[in-house]
C-alpha cells in the first residue's frame, strides 16, 4: 500500500509544506491530483480563513465559515469541502502520479470526505500522502490497517518518499 502521513506540531504546518511539495512536484513535471490548503489570517486574532487549492491548477475553494471572531463551533463548510472531494476524484481519471490530501480530518473520520478518493488512488496504484493531526490519527491508523508510513515534516522527507514510489512505479 503506497500510502504515507506526516504531522506537524505548529498551527498550518502541514498545509504549508503541502502547497510547497506539490509546488515542487508540479515544477518536475508531475500530474498531480487531491487538495492544498492555503490558510489566510484576518485582520483581527481569530482563525485563519481556509482554503483549498484543487490540484494540479484549481479552481481554489473556501472551506471555512466565518461563524464570528468568538464563535467556538466547527467552521468547516462541509458542503464546500465536498465539492473539492468531487473535482479531484475527477482527476483521478484523467491519470495522475499521486495524490496528496491536505488532511485526514474529521470528515474522513467519519466515513466522508476524501475516503473514496484515498481507496480509488491507492486501488489504481497511484502514491498518496495525507496530513494528520492526533486528533484522527487512531481513525487513520483504522483506516489503512495501520499500513502508512509516516514521514518527517520536512519538504526533503516527503520528496523523498513521492521519488521513491515513482521509481517503484517505472520498475514494475
Amino acid at each position: 500500500m503506497k500510502i504515507a502521513y506526516t504531522m506537524s506540531t505548529g498551527r498550518g504546518d502541514t498545509d504549508e509544506l503541502l502547497l510547497e511539495l506539490a509546488n515542487r512536484l508540479a515544477s518536475y513535471g508531475w500530474r498531480l491530483g487531491g487538495i492544498v490548503q492555503i490558510n489566510t489570517e484576518r485582520d483581527y486574532d481569530g482563525p485563519c480563513d481556509m482554503d483549498v487549492k484543487v490540484l494540479p491548477e484549481g479552481p481554489v475553494l473556501r472551506i471555512s465559515q466565518n461563524l464570528g471572531q468568538n464563535s467556538r463551533g466547527c467552521r468547516l463548510d462541509a458542503g464546500a469541502l465536498e465539492a473539492s472531494v468531487g473535482l479531484a476524484e475527477a482527476e483521478l481519471t484523467k491519470g495522475i502520479d499521486c495524490l496528496i490530501i491536505n488532511k485526514f480530518g474529521k470528515q474522513e473520520a467519519d466515513g466522508r470526505g476524501f475516503r473514496d478518493v484515498i481507496a480509488k488512488a491507492l486501488a489504481d496504484d497511484i502514491p498518496v500522502l495525507v496530513g494528520l493531526n492526533d486528533l484522527n490519527r487512531e481513525a487513520f491508523e483504522a483506516y489503512t490497517a495501520g499500513m502508512a508510513t509516516q514521514l518527517d515534516g520536512n519538504i526533503a522527507a516527503l520528496e523523498g518518499w513521492f521519488l521513491e514510489q515513482s521509481n517503484d512505479l517505472k520498475c514494475a
